[in-house]
């Protein structure tokens, strides 16, 4: 569900209109509408014991307004770099609520979540836990750790949104990880604490879930019988969210709680779940304005003013997002147009629709776009990516304004020799 309606022909934000929106601010714009983001994340919490920790997966979306949205709620976080670090204890989220997740973090990185003092490292290599070790040495500290296993489990989503298979980057081989736990406990200033499993994201089948997570409940109980103190299971995010009117609706918290339950019940462990597109992907939209319609020998084309640099889902993935015209004229019949963006590119595309019949200077909102929309946005083509603003009710913020032209040019600097 989320709170993007149609009144009186024009579409709505919670009850911002939202072309008298694009006129006051200029397109494009994400556009987040905090009810959605507070009623997604509280159904996905009641589906778990009240001690759970959701720790919200930042990289969907790190704008700080929608991280301080859900921190209101209680919400904590899962980051993957020292910048989401910084983002998610800048929302007003406490130390002890953060995961730190990614396989590649700096020295400087594992020192910043040691001296912040976060819940918990999720460790994705045995070198990792050796340079962990010596940060925490350095820092007089122990650091939580819990050591990701990768199950080798088919996630059944796209092959670049998988990662608990053997062929990918993430985690500990299955195969490795008693040793790898034994060496966690023989390093100085590390706490063994948990498990951590995580295979993919947009996962639209709970088989894949319960496939892993089995896996993992079976680690827990070799690894306390080998002598280690397993308190956490941190089984990770990646529940998916329907893209297209057609497709098939994915698992809902519920089921997906009552599931976990079940593999979980009598091993004793708290729970760390970390959901992102589930919470962010509806409660964000992205409007833009007609530039041109253009028609070429077999297709018509609607030109629009937001391009991949602003969305990169469709031409990375191929992924499709519903489009609306934001005010469509009754009158005017349907056409079929490839909607394309201004960027140099054949694939800043956005997809084939049937649309009202489009003018320049129509709106149009691309749909379900809240998580990994504006957080993988570039400013290729030296165009600067879209602002985004909050909904709240009849109030609306910007709560990251778009670059001007001078700005952007204002980052690069000359070398001496050249000035």
């Amino acid at each position: 569900m989320n709170h993007f309606e149609f009144r009186h022909g024009r579409l709505f934000a919670e009850d911002v209109d939202l072309v008298a929106l694009a006129d006051k601010i200029g397109t494009p714009f994400y556009c987040y509408s905090t009810a959605t983001l507070e009623r997604h994340y509280r159904v996905f919490a009641s589906a778990f014991p009240p001690d759970t920790l959701i720790a919200y997966s930042v990289k969907a979306n790190g704008n700080l307004a929608v991280l301080n949205t859900l921190a209101r709620l209680g919400c904590g976080a899962d980051v993957v770099s020292g910048g989401e670090l910084k983002k998610a204890l800048a929302a007003g989220i406490p130390a002890g609520k953060i995961v730190f997740s990614g396989v590649g973090k700096t020295g400087a990185e594992l020192e910043l979540g040691i001296r912040a003092g976060i819940h918990q490292f999720n460790v994705e290599s045995e070198p990792e836990l050796e340079a962990l070790s010596k940060a925490a040495r350095a820092a007089g500290a122990t650091a939580p750790v819990a050591i990701r296993v990768n199950p080798d489990v088919d996630a059944r989503t796209h092959a670049k949104i998988s990662t608990g298979m053997a062929e990918t980057k993430f985690g500990i081989p299955w195969k490795r990880a008693r040793e790898a736990y034994a060496r966690a406990a023989a390093l100085p200033r590390l706490k063994v604490v948990g498990v951590d499993v995580h295979i993919g994201s947009q996962i639209t089948e709970l088989e894949p879930f319960e496939e892993a997570f089995a896996r993992a409940a079976e680690l827990i109980a070799q690894l306390r019988a080998d002598g280690h103190d397993i308190a956490r299971a941190d089984l990770g995010g990646g529940l998916g969210v329907p893209y297209r009117a057609q497709d098939p609706e994915p698992p809902d918290p519920k089921a997906y709680g009552e599931m976990i339950a079940r593999l979980t019940r009598g091993l004793n462990v708290s729970l760390i779940l970390e959901p992102g597109r589930l919470i962010a992907a509806n409660a964000g939209i992205l409007v833009s304005r007609v530039i041109y319609v253009k028609q070429g020998d077999e297709k018509r084309f609607a030109v629009i003013d937001a391009g991949m640099n602003d969305l990169l889902r469709p031409a990375l993935y191929g992924a499709h997002h519903a489009i609306v015209c934001v005010a469509p004229r009754p009158q005017d019949d349907t056409e079929t147009y490839d909607v394309v963006g201004p960027v140099c590119e054949t694939s800043d595309i956005f997809g084939t629709y049937d649309l009202p019949q489009l003018r320049s200077g129509d709106l149009v909102a691309v749909l379900t776009v809240g998580a990994y929309g504006a957080a993988m946005a570039s400013a290729y083509n030296a165009r600067t990516p879209a602002a985004e603003v909050l909904v709240n009710g009849d109030r609306w913020s910007v709560v990251r304004p778009k670059m001007s032209d001078d700005e952007f040019l204002g980052l690069d600097r000359l070398p001496p020799w050249l000035e």
